[in-house]
């Protein structure tokens, strides 16, 4: 266990395989993602960002900063303080590292006015927050100091809360089955009466804990209870995974919050023109982006399925001579959205073929006169074994169809 935990440590893998880097001079905890390990990142928002389009999510674009009062209104100020970044002073205000991005969320709802018929109303954003972290707890991308959340906050009814709770689940469970994620348990974490720490009517957290319980019991998935591990405004569903070697974490959450509607004053007109308090949503399905990377790079040891792998094809040509037709092969490919690189150097064929397996490429094509004269590929599998004749155009539909979103 703990050789294969080694071998599949993701900062290991992220060195190797050339996918991001800590650099000192950036700081602790800021993790600088390489052309590799961007290409990773921009797949993963990819499918999340049509997989929420699909369920009726509107995306929007808020700035990392924002003055400080609006924390102040939320109460991160008071009970996250510790974890915030220090506020600094511009032209008389005093300005903040967001910490979370609901209170942005939540102003974009109060932009307008919203009726019972419009609701709910599904905000959601590939938002960056800002956690001071301490630099003896920082991890490579696993605990970090900057990250970005697959955040969402819903907006709804109150009678439309256990339908929008176990949609938030649904969503959830399909980007598990898309990851092949399938040793998982669900948590209802709720406060306990011995802290100061919650916000709130104790009458009104009462009544967010029993409709977490209804909704879970309403979408049949059995979960376990864990007192006092609540968020300061509300109870949260936590979806508990363990990784590729056996540690468990939290990725997902989902949460019921009838506190910051309260601080914000949210309102919409009822069908009898009457105003009313909207019940709020907040959900992850994937959590930290950086965590979750981390995750993948561990759960694959690496060797990413080709939707997802930075690099999907090397092509191989077998002299300096069929270099300069190979790379304009490789440009085909390219114009096609696929992720190739050509390794023209003056090594061994067996050697560039080694070096991409090292390398954790799904695909090498060998080209040489015979391949060239009848406009095949020698097509090669990370896993080993033979080689393949497959012709250009069958092996460009493959790599298409295996290139896309796992929806």
């Amino acid at each position: 266990m703990l050789e294969d935990a080694a071998k599949r440590d993701h900062r290991k893998l992220g060195k190797e395989l050339d996918l991001f880097l800590v650099d000192e001079m950036v700081g602790r905890g800021l993790p600088l993602l390489t052309p590799k390990g961007a290409t990773i990142r921009r797949q993963m928002e990819e499918f999340i960002l049509r997989l929420e389009r699909r369920q009726g999510y509107e995306h929007v674009k808020t700035p990392d900063i924002a003055r400080l009062d609006i924390y102040k209104i939320s109460g991160h100020f008071e009970r996250y303080r510790d974890s915030m970044y220090a506020p600094s002073e511009m032209e008389e205000e005093q300005w903040q590292l967001r910490p979370m991005n609901c209170p942005h969320h939540i102003r974009v709802f109060q932009r307008k006015a919203y009726s019972f018929r419009e609701l709910p109303v599904r905000i959601a954003e590939l938002g960056t927050v800002y956690r001071y972290e301490k630099s003896g707890e920082v991890s490579g991308l696993i605990r970090v100091r900057a990250f970005t959340i697959n955040d969402a906050h819903i907006f709804c009814r109150p009678d439309q809360l256990n339908d929008e709770f176990e949609r938030v689940i649904e969503l959830i469970l399909q980007v598990y089955r898309a990851f092949g994620i399938t040793d998982f348990y669900f948590r209802l974490s709720l406060r306990d009466d011995t802290s100061n720490k919650w916000m709130g009517d104790p009458a009104v957290w009462q009544r967010a804990q029993d409709a977490a319980r209804e909704a879970l019991r309403a979408s049949g998935h059995p979960f376990v209870e864990a007192t006092g591990e609540a968020a300061f405004y509300g109870p949260k569903l936590d979806v508990q995974i363990k990784d590729a070697i056996g540690r468990e974490f939290s990725l997902s959450t989902n949460q019921i919050d009838f506190l910051m509607p309260e601080r914000f004053g949210l309102e919409y007109v009822t069908s009898t023109q009457a105003m009313e308090r909207p019940v709020m949503i907040h959900r992850a399905p994937i959590g930290s982006m950086e965590r979750f990377m981390a995750y993948l790079i561990e759960r694959y040891a690496g060797a990413f399925p080709v939707w997802l792998a930075p690099v999907q094809v090397v092509f191989i040509p077998i002299a300096d001579r069929h270099v300069e037709a190979v790379a304009k092969l490789a440009d085909r490919f390219r114009q096609r959205d696929l992720r190739v690189e050509v390794d023209g150097r003056s090594e061994r064929m067996q050697a560039k073929i080694r070096d991409a397996q090292l390398q954790k490429v799904p695909y090498m094509a060998v080209v040489g006169d015979k391949e060239l004269e009848a406009r095949t590929l020698n097509i090669r599998r990370r896993e080993g074994g033979d080689q393949v004749a497959v012709g250009i155009e069958d092996f460009l539909r493959q790599l298409e169809d295996e290139s896309g979103l796992p929806l």
